[in-house]
């Protein structure tokens, strides 16, 4: 071939190879460009999803919502403020210059020994009487059951008052949900007559209110609970066929799935730092009236099955982006993945040095070893999936499991002195 034929054909070849590099990058900045978009959506929805999730199973779910609301049952805050709240309502009914003549006189010393000589003043001193009756109700057992069944009866009104889900007229007035404590009324009434002031008896039925949620935003808010409620269990699924599809269309698909899992991570971390700053902007919004203690208390545990799921989220996001990492051909990973087979190959030797053989099952191993790994990684992920109500601490436990079973599967296919060949031995 001549000179000129040459350089003709050097030129037609490097006009190929600046059309094809003119050509590539637009394609590939268009599939890049949807790949972003979509892990992006997929980590704006991630929070969404937990919030999704919690409305779903514990503000339209009864029985999940009296589990959630039981321990306030036990909460000192909690039961302080119902006793202060139950004492007002038994307070305002007595009739204090009538309490003492309407003593029989074969009474009047146990009402004296009781209320301790009345003390600086009668009013006082029969405040902290009931205050203390009130105490010992709402200790007792049988508040645990008032709590428990009221809060069952009033769950239509936190699922009206948070997602205008729901009917009824149960105690939701003005944006408040509020809980009747007759019933602990009731008991303090009976334990001041027993107690020696008969006077008690004559209290007709009281119903004091204990505020459980209270917001003038509930009007906005409920409209957008109402969305994510309806969306439910397909928000997550959604949130995470949006993230696989940009990883699938990525170039560098590693580097996505990175992306994504600490995106996922990151975007659900926010949401729990909303939370504890929505916390004190909702107690700072609370009237005067309301125990701050309180209403700190039921806003903790209302939302302490959303502060878990964000746990759960972000121990997946890091746990999956450091296994995609790890797994990967970067230098730091590939030194990571070396240190730790020479490690396991180390105690191999250490073993085989005892007289530990595997038999068998090394061979078999070595054989299958890729099937066995993935049988293994499904394994977990089965198991993650049939947890009930999986923990962060959960996801932990999982991963840790599977790595000392990966260790276990390496350690079994590191063959042997006695497997190796001969002239490989030292």
């Amino acid at each position: 071939m001549t000179d000129p034929q040459e350089s003709e054909l050097a030129q037609l070849r490097a006009r190929v190879v600046q059309l094809e590099a003119e050509r590539r990058p637009r394609k590939h900045r268009a599939r890049s460009f949807l790949a972003v978009l979509l892990v992006l959506l997929g980590c704006v929805l991630a929070p969404l999803s937990v919030v999704a999730s919690w409305t779903a199973d514990v503000i339209g779910d009864t029985d999940r919502y009296v589990k959630t609301v039981e321990p306030l049952a036990s909460d000192a805050d909690v039961q302080e403020a119902a006793a202060g709240r139950v004492t007002d309502a038994v307070m305002t009914h007595l009739d204090l210059p009538v309490l003492l003549s309407g003593v029989v006189p074969a009474e009047r010393p146990r009402l004296e020994q009781a209320l301790g000589k009345f003390g600086d003043s009668l009013e006082s001193a029969v405040r902290s009487f009931v205050h203390d009756k009130a105490q010992a109700v709402i200790a007792s057992d049988a508040f645990q059951n008032i709590w428990t069944e009221a809060n069952r009866r009033v769950h239509s009104a936190v699922d009206k008052a948070l997602t205008g889900n729901g009917g009824g007229a149960v105690h939701l007035d003005d944006d408040t949900v509020t809980l009747d404590l007759a019933p602990v009324v009731e008991q303090v009434k009976q334990r001041l007559v027993d107690s020696g002031m008969t006077v008690a008896a004559k209290i007709p039925e009281v119903h004091t209110n204990f505020t459980l949620v209270k917001s003038e935003d509930l009007g906005q808010v409920r409209r957008y609970f109402r969305l994510l409620q309806l969306a439910g269990s397909w928000l997550p699924v959604l949130a995470v066929v949006l993230a696989a599809a940009g990883i699938l269309l990525a170039g560098r698909r590693r580097r996505a799935l990175i992306t994504a899992a600490l995106g996922f991570a990151v975007a659900t971390a926010l949401l729990g730092i909303g939370l504890t700053v929505g916390r004190v902007i909702y107690l700072d919004a609370l009237p005067a009236g309301v125990s701050q203690p309180a209403a700190g208390s039921v806003y903790d545990t209302l939302v302490r099955f959303l502060r878990r799921g964000v746990r759960v989220v972000v121990a997946l996001g890091v746990v999956l982006a450091l296994a995609a990492w790890l797994t990967g051909p970067g230098r730091r990973a590939t030194f990571l993945r070396r240190l730790w087979t020479s490690c396991i190959r180390a105690v191999r030797g250490v073993a085989d040095r005892a007289g530990l053989r595997t038999g068998p099952v090394g061979p078999f191993v070595r054989r299958y070893r890729t099937w066995i790994v993935w049988v293994l990684v499904g394994a977990v992920v089965v198991a993650y999936l049939l947890w009930s109500y999986p923990t962060g601490w959960v996801v932990v436990g999982l991963a840790l499991a599977l790595l000392f079973a990966l260790a276990v599967v390496e350690f079994l296919a590191t063959a042997s002195s006695e497997d190796r060949d001969p002239a490989t031995v030292p």
